[in-house]
């Protein structure tokens, strides 16, 4: 219970909407039909609006799962000044060799970021799923992260208009009514220019900008994808860690899943 508390009040803290922040591990596809070398993009900021990019302090780990085994893939990482359309932050790029079929479980936990603006800090460990050749492996594994969402619904498998479920879950155990923020990535990522595109779409309001949904008692969810593409879901201080170096500390899990067009 006191556990609970704690996530709760620093989710509580950092879930305003001006506050939406997610970290993103980005690479243009996630379904390949066969081996292939992809480029990754680790970048801080806000995905639908792009109103500020952040810069990230630093990577701790990051890894890749595939058929049960890690791979440490800290070496990869190029840093890099990447441009949102307000201003540019210090991000990262990496490649990564997806040759063997089935699951690629790409996470990656950054350190943690100092919000002047609420004088605390956010961590948000991350996970993207790269499949190749269609045979599933490891996308539903619970890794006991820190902080994780586990998914129940493939996340390179989604038609628009279907649905995306998960399980919050710290240090594997499940989150009881966590805090999730939802946004769709509203731009184009140019690998080229290490920048975003203009946006998509027009939010009507800006409710519409972070969506906030809550997970049940067992600390699953679903949501309703309406539109192709990248969409984030971020579980709001559900790791154990609430300090860092003397301040509130956010301790998120965030996942990225990606819906297609049905054509």
């Amino acid at each position: 219970m006191k556990k609970f508390l704690a996530s709760t009040a620093a989710a509580a803290l950092l879930s305003t909407g001006a506050l939406a922040h997610f970290q993103m591990l980005y690479t243009p596809e996630s379904a390949l039909t066969g081996p292939s070398t992809i480029e990754l993009r680790h970048v801080f900021n806000h995905p639908f609006a792009d109103e500020h990019t952040m810069d990230i302090a630093g990577i701790e780990s990051f890894v890749v799962v595939n058929k049960g085994k890690e791979k440490s893939l800290l070496d990869t990482l190029e840093p890099i000044e990447f441009k949102g359309n307000a201003n540019s932050g210090k991000a990262y790029k990496s490649t990564y060799k997806a040759r063997r079929m089935g699951d690629h479980v790409l996470i990656v936990t950054p350190k943690p970021y100092f919000e002047k603006n609420e004088d605390a800090y956010i961590q948000q460990i991350t996970k993207t799923v790269v499949n190749v050749a269609g045979a599933p492996t490891d996308w539903d594994t619970n890794f006991n992260l820190k902080a994780e969402i586990v998914p129940l619904t493939k996340p390179y498998a989604i038609w628009a208009g279907g649905t995306f479920t998960g399980v919050v879950m710290s240090e594997g155990k499940p989150v009881p009514f966590a805090e999730i923020e939802v946004e769709y990535l509203n731009h184009d990522v140019d690998l080229e220019a290490n920048a975003m595109g203009k946006p998509h779409v027009s939010a009507p309001q800006d409710a519409f900008v972070t969506m906030g949904i809550k997970a049940n008692k067992d600390g699953e969810f679903t949501f309703g994808i309406p539109k192709a593409g990248w969409w984030g879901f971020a579980a709001l201080g559900v790791g154990p860690d609430t300090k860092y170096e003397g301040k509130e500390l956010s301790q998120d899990a965030v996942i990225w899943v990606q819906a297609k067009e049905m054509k």
